[in-house]
């Protein structure tokens, strides 16, 4: 009789653990709990999902990183208030943030959290900030500095950031450059050969995570010819870092003879790489052509239209429509959401500038399937009207913009807006 009654106390406690597990625990709401908005916060999704506002009118929001503990972190493009990093908590428990900190004197893009560190950077620097048992900043007012003075030439300037699980770092260094003209941006203008840029820029460069102030010369140059990268991840499936490619452009602007305003607006691909130390994908003598599927010779180096080049270049693993822009990528690793979109990627596109004469393209989030660390069907789109009703003529026109993306405790997916400065939080409905 006493070995029943022990049992069916084990019992209940396992039941109620279980169950506060999976609804968040205190002020860390569940999938369960949470109440999509009316309208799904105005996004068109799956069916099943649904869709609430966490926090809006943060300012310009790029990359977010949420602890296991349901906090929100948040990089500003520009700071505000002297402050460029957001700390959101929902504290009541209702789904929404209702209490908000910042610190952090600087603008940029890349934040991350592993381990008991928070990283995050400015377009020159990465910084990393000592976590409390509760993943906050213990102090926000003096960051270490892992790295410093890397190149900010006012283009693709952006340091996004992740990391993988021996200590390692990868920071994005964008090319300063369109295609490596020797007057860039210039119509006829050839490139220089060999392109200057790549020696420190243009690439994925790899430094110790947990090593202060180091410089350029600590670093390893992890990949190269990449023209400029905001979107990248660690892919713990195939224990490898994938990066999204912002892809080149104005190959009708530049080069009218070869290039009609419909080919550049459809031209190059928005690739999908997946890289190993040493990889060059190929910018700026190629770009992949998504109608032929190949590798074409970029016009400043011989190039027109239909000379093919780069054959020892990596080959994308996903190549998307030209010109939108991937902002964000994440692998999903959550089990809220249903079985297939376990391990594939997400893609938040921010949408295009320079399709013209066409409408503007993206301003969505993309689900590519993967299996054993590899794409294994067609990509989709997964969360659409953030630009509202359209058409988009103009990246004005766009209310909202995706940039950023996490996965919260529960298995949420977070997506930030850079124009408004709006949270989504996107759940798979159990009831």
């Amino acid at each position: 009789m006493q070995k029943t009654k022990v049992c069916l106390v084990v019992a209940l406690a396992m039941t109620a653990i279980t169950t506060s597990v999976f609804a968040g625990g205190p002020g860390k709401p569940g999938a369960s709990d949470v109440k999509p908005d009316a309208n799904n916060a105005g996004l068109k999704l799956p069916a099943g999902f649904g869709a609430v506002k966490v926090a809006d009118s943060l300012g310009r929001t790029r990359h977010i990183a949420v602890t296991a503990n349901g906090g929100i972190y948040i990089k500003l493009d520009r700071a505000r208030n002297n402050n460029g990093i957001l700390y959101l908590q929902d504290t009541n428990g209702d789904g929404k943030t209702d209490k908000k900190t910042s610190f952090g004197a600087y603008g940029g893009t890349g934040i991350y959290v592993k381990g008991d560190y928070l990283y995050a950077t400015s377009n020159e620097d990465i910084y990393r900030y000592k976590l409390d048992a509760q993943q906050q900043v213990i102090d926000p007012e003096h960051p270490e500095t892992v790295v410093s003075g890397l190149i900010n030439r006012r283009q693709h300037e952006s340091k996004s950031i992740v990391l993988d699980d021996n200590g390692n770092i990868y920071v994005n260094i964008g090319a300063y450059s369109n295609s490596c003209q020797t007057k860039d941006r210039t119509a006829g203008s050839l490139g220089m050969q060999p392109c200057p840029v790549l020696d420190s820029a243009a690439g994925i460069w790899q430094f110790k995570a947990d090593k202060q102030n180091q410089t350029y010369g600590d670093g390893v140059r992890y990949a190269t010819g990449l023209r400029n990268v905001v979107g990248l991840d660690w892919n713990k499936s195939a224990n490898q870092l994938f990066v999204m490619q912002h892809g080149r452009d104005q190959l009708h602007d530049l080069f009218p003879s070869m290039f009609t305003e419909k080919q550049s607006a459809d031209l190059p691909a928005e690739c999908m790489y997946a890289l190993k130390q040493g990889s060059d994908c190929g910018w700026p003598y190629i770009y992949y052509d998504p109608y032929q599927h190949r590798k074409m010779l970029a016009p400043e180096y011989g190039g027109d239209g239909k000379k093919t080049g780069g054959e020892n270049a990596e080959d994308p693993v996903v190549a998307f429509p030209a010109h939108m822009a991937p902002n964000g990528l994440l692998f999903y690793t959550g089990n809220q959401f249903p079985e297939k979109y376990r391990n594939g990627a997400f893609v938040a596109f921010h949408g295009s500038w320079n399709r013209s004469p066409e409408n503007q393209a993206g301003y969505y989030v993309v689900f590519v399937p993967f299996k054993d660390g590899k794409p294994s069907g067609k990509w989709e789109v997964f969360a659409d009207g953030f630009a509202g009703p359209g058409p988009v003529k103009s990246p004005g026109d766009a209310v909202h913009r995706p940039c950023g993306l996490a996965q919260g405790p529960d298995g949420s997916l977070y997506v930030t807006d850079d124009v408004k400065g709006t949270v989504y939080r996107i759940v798979y409905k159990t009831k």
